[in-house]
């Protein structure tokens, strides 16, 4: 069943109207779609907008970026919902411009320029789902140890990110002022009391009532500055290879790696999704479609002036901590998404929310993050072997990123590609350690 008809019968498939396939009413999906989109939508815009301020584009280059951004987003979570051929997970995926890419980002724009980092985008999409195809054989590199480290450095990397959004902002000129910590924390135990106590579309909206209350209170205390709604027109499309595309090898050979990396993060993403909401490992075809429709639509992305799209972990804290696994949720989310982006005053209303807002709803979301991770770990016991896997991920992944002097005497593109996430660390080092650490024998009781 598609997309289109789902909208058209607009009654519940097969279990629960929340499940997998679960179709419930628009009134019920359009709110639940929203918390996704309100849960991205800003880091989504923030990527665009570091990676133009870092190579000076502005005005309606800049514009071009951000609208391509949710468009192509939102195209990318529609696709993963509702997969074409083998093109997309058929799960609630929501996709975005990731802050993992940003460091790789930054260093490609600023050599090659943005043409550079969209070529380069553009090839590295290809690549992603080439590696989708041939997933089968490359699954027994995924252990539970294995993605279940990548979770859990997930969770843990956006703790921080999360605090940040609660006291404002990074670079907001009220960072830390009591005024961000009452909304936020205001946000947070209004999330916390209506998921708790509320009942029907109090608790399974409980995140976008209380972004909204959150947002009226933030307007009576001169928090939102209205002039982005005035500035932006109402209509426009997006124009494909605004920006040419180019091709250098400098250029394209990082984000090769990059696409690597977010594969395995993409795996973990999808495992977190399936375990957080329905407690089960995901199936081959899934994990393959993801991997496929991650290149797919970062390849497409590129051809319309987007920077590279992946799987947004702060959306599968969102599915483990309200148990909601319909597609159509999301898919209906993506809708308001892709509007975002054609109709910019909606885009602009959206952007105006105060971080403080966001973060008070989004630490909860990254907290359930860790927690999943937590659970694949500790689905079977932990071996000496296990141990020692995770523990160095966890040791080079944030303490590295917490110290990134220590990397000064590398060649820059290894200072770039290592200093900058913690995930990418943590990942490579779990692959690495999982494929030269030899097994350990089974027992008696498991042979």
């Amino acid at each position: 069943m598609n997309f289109l008809s789902s909208i058209k019968r607009n009654e519940p498939v097969n279990r629960s109207k929340y499940d997998v396939d679960g179709i419930p009413p628009l009134r019920e999906a359009v709110p639940l779609g929203l918390q996704h989109i309100f849960a991205m939508f800003l880091g989504n815009i923030a990527v665009p907008i570091i990676v133009a301020k870092v190579v000076g584009i502005s005005g309606r280059d800049l514009t071009v970026l951000v609208q391509s951004a949710m468009v192509m987003a939102g195209v990318a979570t529609l696709i993963q919902c509702y997969p074409i051929w083998k093109v997309g997970a058929k799960l609630p995926v929501v996709m975005g411009s990731s802050f993992g890419f940003l460091p790789t980002n930054i260093s490609i724009a600023s050599g090659y320029g943005i043409s550079g980092l969209l070529g380069a985008t553009f090839v590295g999409g290809l690549f992603c789902a080439g590696l989708g195809f041939i997933l089968q054989p490359l699954r027994r590199f995924f252990p539970k140890v294995v993605t279940g480290t990548v979770v859990l450095t997930i969770g843990l990397s956006l703790l921080p990110t999360g605090i940040q959004a609660m006291a404002g902002g990074n670079g907001s000129e009220t960072f830390g002022s009591m005024k961000n910590w009452l909304v936020s924390l205001f946000v947070m135990f209004l999330v916390l009391l209506l998921n708790q106590f509320g009942k029907g579309m109090a608790k399974t909206s409980s995140i976008l009532i209380a972004i909204v209350i959150g947002y009226i209170v933030a307007v009576a205390l001169n928090m939102v500055e209205f002039g982005p709604i005035r500035e932006a027109t109402w209509f426009s499309l997006p124009q494909p290879f605004y920006f040419p595309l180019t091709f250098q090898w400098g250029a394209i050979a990082p984000m090769l790696i990059m696409f690597v990396v977010t594969a395995v993060e993409t795996v973990g993403d999808v495992t977190a999704i399936t375990m957080g909401g329905s407690d089960r490992e995901p199936t081959d075809k899934e994990l393959s479609g993801s991997i496929i429709a991650n290149g797919v639509t970062s390849a497409l992305a590129a051809m319309f002036n987007s920077l590279p799209n992946t799987s947004f972990s702060q959306n599968v804290g969102m599915i483990s901590f309200t148990k909601m696994m319909s597609r159509y949720i999301v898919a209906v989310g993506s809708v308001f998404l892709i509007a975002a982006g054609l109709v910019p005053k909606f885009g602009a209303m959206i952007s105006t929310l105060p971080q403080a807002v966001i973060g008070g709803a989004s630490i909860i979301i990254f907290s359930q993050i860790t927690l999943t991770g937590i659970g694949i770990l500790t689905a079977e016991p932990l071996t000496d072997r296990s141990k020692v896997i995770i523990g160095l991920s966890l040791v080079f992944g944030l303490g590295l990123t917490q110290v990134p002097e220590a990397m000064a005497g590398l060649p820059n593109f290894l200072a770039d590609l290592f200093g900058g996430s913690a995930i990418v660390i943590a990942c490579l080092v779990a692959l690495v350690l999982n494929i030269i650490m030899p097994a350990e024998p089974m027992t008696k009781a498991e042979v």
